[in-house]
């Protein structure tokens, strides 16, 4: 059965000094981030559609491309620096509104892997905040190169991948990791969501569940770079999209599973409002504040074959980080002093 979500915490109050044209360059602003994904079966009807046009020529030679470049995402890739500072991530930031929050000093003589919390539907704050300029991530962060980990099944999509390249986006595959932080170059700041898809199912408004006791990896990563490892909350992530969540018994929840283990991502059911009214169904992501604090860095030694008992020594540490980090700043965003967060 469907679990009903949790109250809508208090939506803040409309700026009255925002002119209705910039209300309106927010509302796409938001919207052109939350149709990316849903883009991704487009694509490939598009590329299908073209087949059976005089212009199919062009949809053999793109997969002949894709072919050809299917080493990129996990190599160099196509990163441009000019997308970080496109307009419409700064109207994105004012519509909900975004903010970065720094604690300490990332020095860029060093590499870090940043585990990214929650993943929400779209991991909106770590996006806006790793891969884009809106909140002058180079400034705060001087010297230091963030790249986002995500889905390598995605990076097979038809003119999508193409995209996500551009902005520095990288397949979360060992390869793809080892080779940026293996480079001469220090300052490398790997962004992993480290629930993935599994976390997704847990989205609700109010609620803080991280799927974490069993994700390993991304310490494993660490300790093969001697890269220090860094904690990162994203406080209203899950507050932007209302949804279902079904108990981990009902068949609903297993579907969910098992097309999860076929296509990598978990179908979740979920909905903002519309573009023309705030009280109908869109994909619209509702304008809830999102803050994203940065932690402290956890500094690892290098091991080339990290043993087991070091992996969990690590991930405990990142655990108790990642926990001191959320009571600290959980009541300075909006969230009551008697929540915990939860791991499973």
């Amino acid at each position: 059965m469907a679990d009903s979500t949790e109250p809508m915490p208090h939506r803040p109050a409309e700026d009255p000094v925002k002119t209705l044209q910039k209300q309106w360059l927010e509302k796409l602003g938001a919207l052109h981030y939350a149709m990316i994904l849903c883009s991704v079966p487009l694509s490939f009807l598009l590329l299908f559609l073209l087949l059976f046009t005089r212009l199919w020529p062009l949809s053999v030679l793109y997969l002949m491309w894709i072919y050809l470049d299917r080493d990129t995402p996990s190599q160099g890739g196509r990163r441009f620096v000019w997308p970080r500072t496109w307009a419409i991530w700064k109207h994105q930031r004012d519509y909900f509104p975004i903010k970065l929050v720094k604690t300490v000093e990332l020095p860029p003589s060093q590499n870090y892997v940043l585990g990214a919390h929650p993943h929400g539907i779209l991991s909106t704050g770590a996006f806006s905040n790793f891969l884009t300029e809106s909140n002058d991530f180079s400034r705060h962060f001087p010297g230091l190169q963030p790249w986002i980990a995500m889905l390598s099944g995605l990076f097979y999509v038809p003119f999508f991948r193409e995209y996500i390249m551009m902005h520095g986006l990288r397949p979360v595959s060992r390869q793809s990791l080892d080779f940026k932080l293996s480079q001469p170059q220090r300052g490398q700041a790997v962004v992993i969501v480290t629930g993935g898809a599994q976390e997704s199912l847990y989205t609700a408004p109010g609620r803080h569940r991280l799927e974490l006791l069993n994700r390993k990896g991304f310490v494993r990563l660490a300790l093969r770079h001697g890269a220090s490892l860094v904690p990162v909350y994203s406080f209203g992530e899950n507050d932007i999209f209302k949804g279902m969540n079904f108990s981990k018994g009902s068949w609903q929840y297993l579907c969910q599973v098992t097309f999860k283990k076929f296509a990598g991502f978990s179908p979740c059911i979920f909905w903002g409002c519309g573009l023309f009214s705030s009280n109908s169904w869109g994909l619209l992501p509702l304008p809830m504040p999102i803050t994203t604090v940065v932690g402290g860095p956890i500094p690892v030694p290098q091991c080339s074959s990290p043993s087991q008992e070091q992996v969990d020594h690590y991930h405990r540490l990142y655990m108790d980080a990642l926990e001191r980090l959320f009571e600290e700043h959980k009541e300075s965003c909006g969230v009551p002093a008697s929540t915990r967060l939860t791991f499973v």
